[in-house]
């Protein structure tokens, strides 16, 4: 019996070894299963938009040659579109047939932990290429992403690295799938459902300083939004993620460099980004005043836009902001 004990101990443990290996395996293969299943659904989703880049049209974009080092800043721009308008498909442009009701420009710093959202007004009148001046949202009209993209480089003095048109009804449905936003405002705090929130941002012609204090709304909503998606830990819950993704993906178009790998790899880089790393601004403009054709327009303070430019290509837009007296700042006036 003796002889036999080292046998059979030995024959267990290979026996255990084995049965490890085997659910090791199975768990792998499940885990790999998931992971291919997340990326089809969420790679399925995406709605892509084709960017001509020919010379006449993007002199300067950066869209055809993204940055690949890890240090190199990242400049996103962002057009906000309203269903009522787009009939429902972001990705979906005709000549003539649409204006961008928001455009905000985002810069990710080189070491990801910091993110900068600055909001160009609807009525901001700027050169136009090949359209004279003009107020920028009507960019997008003229010449759909490629003139807009011009337009925001020109203006910006930086390229644009990646593009996305999103429609605001993802945004209502993604504060309803947190339970709300809070917002206050020169009224108290208001919390506001998908649906309230929709009105909130659309309201203009009742608000003092009109198309800055709807800027200023747009601003404070997706802040309140964010701060729940941070609060209830949303990115930590696949599910609760994967939710607030197919919202976002079923209602947006991004250019065709965004892919589920190129996000995947961008989440991670910027995994140490905190709320208090992120701050919302409106370009520096002068008061409102009336155009050789009779509009309502905003011009650019000249001299604060230089400094900006520097700033956006020095990555230090952050610290611009905190000193500048030019530039208005989230929580630097009333929200009404």
């Amino acid at each position: 019996m003796s002889a036999q004990a080292p046998s059979t101990r030995s024959s267990r443990i290979r026996s255990l070894v084995l049965a490890l290996l085997i659910l090791a395996l199975a768990f792998l293969l499940i885990v790999g299963g998931a992971f291919a299943y997340l990326r089809h659904s969420i790679d399925s989703q995406i709605r892509h938009i084709s960017i001509e880049t020919t010379p006449d049209q993007l002199p300067q974009s950066a869209l055809a040659h993204s940055p690949t080092a890890v240090h190199d800043t990242l400049n996103f721009l962002i057009l906000g579109s309203d269903s009522r308008s787009s009939g429902g498909n972001p990705s979906d442009w005709h000549a003539g047939a649409q204006r961008s009701d928001v455009m905000m420009v985002l810069q990710l710093s080189a070491n990801r932990s910091r993110l900068s959202v600055m909001s160009l007004p609807r009525d901001l009148w700027v050169p136009i290429p090949g359209h004279g001046e003009g107020k920028i949202n009507s960019a997008y009209s003229l010449g759909g992403p490629e003139l807009t993209i011009s337009t925001v480089e020109g203006l910006l003095g930086s390229p644009i690295h990646h593009f996305a048109v999103v429609d605001f009804e993802s945004f209502a449905q993604m504060t309803d799938q947190i339970g709300g936003v809070t917002v206050n405002t020169t009224s108290g705090p208001q919390h506001l459902n998908g649906t309230q929130a929709l009105a909130f941002v659309r309201e203009r012609y009742s608000l003092p300083n009109g198309d800055l204090d709807r800027v200023r709304r747009q601003q404070a909503w997706i802040q309140a939004l964010l701060n729940g998606i941070f609060e209830q830990k949303t990115l930590q819950d696949p599910v609760a993620l994967h939710a607030m993704l197919h919202t976002l993906l079923s209602h947006s178009a991004v250019d065709e460099g965004l892919t589920f790998d190129s996000l995947t790899a961008l989440a991670l880089e910027s995994r140490t980004l905190q709320r208090g790393g992120i701050v919302f601004f409106t370009a520096p403009v002068n008061p409102p005043s009336t155009s050789s054709d009779g509009q309502s327009i905003l011009t650019l303070k000249s001299e604060a836009m230089d400094q900006l430019r520097q700033a956006w290509a020095q990555d230090r837009v952050k610290e611009f902001v905190a000193s500048s007296k030019d530039v208005r700042t989230l929580g630097s006036d009333p929200i009404y």
